[in-house]
């Protein structure tokens, strides 16, 4: 019995964050983690910072997800940051999605090689624990595939990821 509440209002809304709202999520024979998405340090503000210090305080574990989005995040000292800050907040930086292909958003689009670049940059420049892991979520409900990993491949046409059962699916980037 695992809860998993994924949210902005620690960041976007942190008087949000209330003692009933924290003993809401200390549910009885459950375990629950929050996941935070958070996409710059900027947004852990002082009064984020409080917020999340509330739920983590009463014994619920946060984890974060970032997505890359290109002009945003997309250098390795904007991730760093980041991923330092979640982590002095009490935050296990846990994915860094690379942007799924929804419509209205391909200017915030950076390539997989470039993500796989940062994942690697990163990789030398902050510990274990602040270092989350880049996947794709696979179009078509296939599950999320780790791209710093052999479950990657170049083609000519693109990429390959190989979701959950094994199975290699067509990605263009």
């Amino acid at each position: 019995k695992i809860i998993r509440w994924h949210t902005r209002i620690p960041a976007v809304d942190p008087l949000r964050v209330t003692p009933d709202l924290v003993a809401a999520l200390r549910t009885k024979g459950a375990t629950t983690y929050v996941v935070l998405h958070s996409n710059h340090a900027r947004e852990l503000t002082e009064q984020a910072r409080a917020a999340i210090a509330r739920i983590v305080d009463s014994g619920v574990p946060m984890l974060a997800q970032t997505v890359l989005l290109r002009g945003v995040n997309d250098d390795v000292e904007t991730l760093e940051a980041l991923l330092r800050a979640l982590v002095e907040a009490r935050v296990k930086p846990y994915y860094l999605h690379h942007l799924d292909k929804a419509q209205g958003t391909s200017h915030f689009r950076c390539s997989i090689e470039r993500g796989q670049e940062l994942s690697q940059a990163l990789n030398e420049r902050v510990s274990g624990l602040a270092q989350p892991t880049y996947v794709l979520d696979i179009p078509g409900g296939h599950g999320k595939a780790p791209l710093a990993s052999q479950a990657v491949r170049k083609t000519e046409n693109g990429y390959e990821v190989r979701d959950r059962e094994g199975t290699w699916r067509k990605y263009q980037d």
